[in-house]
């Protein structure tokens, strides 16, 4: 059994080894005191800026993720990297594997990188990732969650992380296709891939800029920035970078992101219980005396499983 780690600075000293024994824990060892402990811990010591990647299949977002993770080690950061895969219908586990999407240094210390299989969530992230996330943001200075794919739950992204790039491709007409989806609502930036193409991308761009001003809620303070880049290039790579930058800036600086993570705490409880115990289950539970009971997210849905799962052997055994 995978040892869970007994501090913050044990997994921190422990480098790229202590993380992946860690998320190994995760996987093995769901709901155990020590983890969950451990993982509300994580969950407010989270100080790295998490960047999710979205959009459809072939958009360029492993390409852009590897641009990403070489601008940020460029400024000595750490990058964590989280890739959602399909799950294989045999095993359960990640069916493409990171090293097929991503090409990064195995040597490289400031670099981790693991592939997550999205499970029962089609294209969203299962409750694995969302530890694994957790995980990276209180040791690692960038983490960088690259969806499989735009699809009914690649919503659930928006969820995990502090920041969310749409990717779109010129030329592919998704912009119409995202508007009557309502996938508009949900970026903080655009970003048209595969700048290099030039007027096709410049006319995708304005197309997506026309988009956002009709999908955006009439009570949204802001429109985001739709800005083109080419990750086989570098073309608008570093304007890309500082919109990050600058995003996580304001968000943080007006008391945003402190907002956006308590949020997706109450969210991450919610979305557990009501999958492993259905609506009526949810319905019976008092999530918000949980989290200030138990102090954190994961320690709250170990707690209200235990006392839903005597619920239910009590009711059996009438």
């Amino acid at each position: 059994m995978t040892r869970v780690p007994e501090s913050l600075s044990q997994l921190r000293q422990g480098g790229k080894a202590a993380l992946s024994r860690a998320i190994s824990a995760v996987e093995t060892q769901a709901d155990s005191d020590a983890l969950t402990r451990f993982l509300d811990l994580a969950t407010r010591e989270g100080r790295a800026q998490v960047l999710g990647l979205t959009g459809p299949p072939g958009v360029g977002k492993s390409t852009l993720t590897n641009a990403l993770i070489r601008a940020y080690r460029t400024r000595g950061e750490t990058v964590g990297v989280i890739a959602v895969d399909p799950s294989s219908q045999v095993t359960g586990g990640a069916l493409l594997g990171d090293r097929t999407r991503l090409s990064t240094d195995p040597g490289d210390p400031g670099i981790f990188v693991r592939s997550m299989a999205a499970r029962d969530r089609l294209g969203g992230l299962s409750d694995h990732a969302i530890a694994a996330v957790v995980l990276m943001r209180a040791v690692m200075d960038r983490v960088i969650v690259e969806s499989v794919g735009i699809g009914q739950s690649e919503s659930d992204v928006v969820h995990a992380v502090d920041t969310l790039v749409l990717c779109i491709q010129p030329g592919s007409g998704d912009s119409l296709q995202f508007m009557k989806a309502g996938v508009m609502e949900l970026p903080d930036l655009v970003a048209v891939t595969k700048a290099d193409m030039g007027a096709l991308a410049r006319r995708a761009q304005a197309d997506v800029a026309g988009a956002l001003s009709l999908a955006r809620p009439v009570d949204s303070d802001r429109v985001p920035e739709v800005l083109t880049v080419s990750a086989t290039s570098g073309e608008g790579l570093d304007g890309l970078v500082r919109a990050c930058d600058a995003f996580g800036l304001q968000a943080q600086g007006s008391g945003r992101l402190a907002a956006r993570r308590t949020m997706q705490e109450r969210h991450w409880v919610d979305d557990a219980i009501r999958r492993r115990f259905g609506s009526v289950g949810h319905g019976a539970c008092d999530i918000p005396a949980a989290l200030a009971e138990a102090g954190g997210p994961f320690s709250a849905i170990a707690a209200l499983d235990r006392v839903l799962r005597e619920r239910l052997r009590l009711i059996e055994t009438r």
